[in-house]
């Protein structure tokens, strides 16, 4: 009899519990959400971070507030977000740096991009572009190979760290023109900006976004991009492809995730609120003036993405014989 009775209450608990927590889910969002973003603010993933979290605040009911955490190749704010509480709190906004270059590049890193997070959904594409200083003597992509089949470690190229996007980028550019350029890591875009009109590097791989400023005003001039099509503000401006160095092109894009755990009635809210923000068209323009796309991938495509890249990033890496810890 006591030990049905204790079952009954145990049964009883197990209930309420479960149904405690279908409430909350239900009720989500009760209060601020954090999204945090892996870089200094100012660059392209702090950028959609904001204008994300301004269009998505009133369609939640509640403030959506940036988080910068940057450092370690993302690596600080993407595991903080893996350590939070599951509950829809805590979102990471990241470029492909934290969902796939990070696990191809490197071969011990402190989460897995698929068992750790929740990829929700693609929210922009941003283009790359290859920049020097307006100063520079490399009027075109061919002069910067040219020096650096002349003179090994003659072309430094600056990146926001070992494993992101730009070191990814001149890792397939050297790789597609066979020459050997120098990565010299920085923290973020600002300090790239900065470390290129110093002439402490001769070239970048940024993102367009970060880049647009600098090459209106003339103390940037853009050499190539690797983006599968040319850019429509920078016309004049060649894809790598067209260059013959098809196999250095590369697409850069942010994406949001959630910690593992997260309630599925959590992520597929959050799905539905980010497909109709993507899609308001003043959220549309906003992108477009910052030089980016305004998209909208759901889980299910942008999880084959990140598997499709990995697989091509590892084995470029191991083309090139990197080995990044």
């Amino acid at each position: 009899m006591h030990r049905r009775t204790a079952l009954s209450l145990l049964a009883l608990s197990a209930g309420l519990t479960l149904g405690a927590q279908a409430a909350d889910n239900a009720a989500w969002p009760t209060h601020n959400l954090r999204l945090v973003v892996p870089f200094p603010p100012g660059g392209g993933t702090d950028i959609v971070a904001r204008a994300v979290g301004q269009a998505l605040s009133p369609r939640l009911g509640q403030a959506v507030l940036v988080d910068n955490k940057p450092g370690a190749s993302t690596q600080i704010g993407t595991e903080a977000v893996v350590r939070a509480a599951p509950d829809g709190y805590t979102l990471l906004v990241s470029g492909s740096t934290s969902f796939t270059v990070n696990p191809a590049l490197k071969p011990r890193i402190g989460y897995d991009p698929f068992k750790d997070l929740i990829p929700v959904a693609m929210l922009a594409r941003a283009p790359l572009v290859l920049v020097v200083p307006a100063q520079s003597p490399f009027k075109t992509l061919n002069d910067l190979l040219a020096a650096a089949r002349k003179q090994a470690g003659a072309v430094r190229y600056a990146t926001y760290g070992s494993a992101t996007a730009p070191h990814l980028a001149g890792i397939l550019l050297g790789l597609a023109a066979q020459v050997s350029l120098q990565d010299i890591p920085y923290k973020g875009s600002a300090q790239v900006t900065t470390a290129l009109m110093s002439a402490e590097v001769e070239a970048t791989f940024d993102t367009l976004a970060s880049a647009a400023p600098h090459l209106k005003s003339g103390k940037l001039r853009a050499l190539a991009t690797p983006s599968r099509q040319r850019i429509p503000s920078l016309p004049d401006v060649p894809t790598l492809a067209e260059l013959k160095l098809e196999d250095a092109s590369f697409e850069g894009w942010y994406a949001l995730a959630a910690p593992a755990h997260t309630p599925p009635a959590v992520i597929a809210r959050l799905s539905q609120e980010l497909s109709r923000v993507m899609a308001q068209p003043e959220v549309q323009t906003q992108f477009r003036a910052q030089s980016m796309e305004a998209v909208f991938l759901d889980s299910p495509k942008l999880i084959k993405q990140m598997e499709l890249e990995i697989t091509q990033f590892r084995a470029a890496v191991a083309r090139a014989k990197v080995t990044l810890e």
